[in-house]
């Protein structure tokens, strides 16, 4: 009887890997260091021994495990192939087909905010609705979109990269991506910061930022004491994720959708901002939706890298 399955969630620094069992339950998490060294070559042999220590720890064996789903910071198609990860060394190659072949079980790989999605709809914010978007607002603007409880990976994988929606003609400072006036560049905590920065320099108004190290937390530490200028920060960046989630919305049409990331640590209040922005921008037919903060936090990829090849095996 296959009962298990592990989730595995590879990041620049640390590769997280939870055990599962069928029904969504964390047995047991943990963590390995990526190893990025000569184009990231040892990543998934390591990844593959960690989980054979497992398995071996836990007496099950092959015939008891469902399989491994793995996300990956990167375009991965619904094949399973990685277009290019720059911060592993990865060039395109079958994650699937590499990890089934060292392991010898089913593998399903994704990209890790679609599947990070995944794993907020199964088993966090977004349960109980199939048609979600997640949005994860830290250094950059991520998002995964779900459709009928499936992940949207789009042609190459690069689905979901809501960051860089293009919002503002007359930006001059370039986003990450090459590009100028992307929603990244406002949304995420670098963009607050950004914001703040801008907004403190238009006038001398009296404000806590001038003397403390700006940050997303400190800004909206600031709007809930009542800051002024911090508010005027909080409405700038609540105009443009709203507007950039009303872009999505007329696309998209979701059901809910989910706020993570280290800003959303902040709390409620950033609905505040957002959705009066999101209402006044969006077709009037998707206005009537729900906003959610995530649940899983760091967790969200490994529960969504379960889910992903529980998916596949039934």
């Amino acid at each position: 009887m296959k009962n298990y399955v592990f989730g595995v969630d590879v990041g620049g620094t640390t590769v997280k890997i939870g055990l599962f069992d069928k029904e969504g339950k964390a047995i047991d998490k943990w963590e390995i260091p990526t190893r990025t060294a000569n184009g990231g070559e040892a990543i998934l042999p390591d990844i593959a021994k960690s989980i054979e220590d497992k398995m071996a720890e836990k007496n099950i064996s092959k015939d008891d495990l469902i399989g491994v789903g793995l996300g990956a910071p990167g375009p991965v198609d619904d094949n399973g192939m990685i277009h290019k990860a720059v911060n592993l060394g990865w060039g395109e190659f079958s994650i699937k087909e590499k990890l089934e072949s060292i392991l010898g079980v089913q593998v399903e790989a994704g990209n890790d905010a679609n599947v990070a999605a995944l794993g907020e709809m199964w088993q966090g914010g977004g349960r109980g609705y199939k048609n979600v978007v997640a949005v994860t607002l830290g250094t950059g603007v991520g998002g995964g979109i779900i459709v009928d409880g499936q992940i949207l990976s789009g042609t190459s994988g690069a689905a979901g990269e809501i960051g860089h929606i293009h919002l503002n003609d007359s930006e001059l400072s370039v986003c990450g991506c090459g590009n100028r006036g992307c929603l990244e560049q406002y949304a995420s905590a670098t963009g607050v910061v950004r914001l703040a920065k801008r907004r403190l320099v238009a006038d001398e108004k009296p404000s806590v930022l001038r003397d403390t190290e700006l940050s997303a937390k400190s800004v909206f530490d600031a709007v809930k004491a009542g800051d002024e200028v911090a508010i005027d920060v909080a409405k700038e960046f609540g105009r443009c994720l709203g507007i950039g989630l009303a872009i999505v919305a007329a696309v998209m049409n979701p059901q809910i959708f989910v706020i993570g990331g280290g800003v959303s640590k902040a709390g409620p209040v950033l609905f505040d901002y957002i959705i009066p922005a999101y209402n006044n921008n969006v077709f009037p037919a998707a206005r009537d939706i729900k906003f959610a903060l995530a649940e899983l936090g760091n967790d969200a990829g490994i529960y969504g890298a379960a889910k992903l090849v529980l998916d596949k095996a039934n």
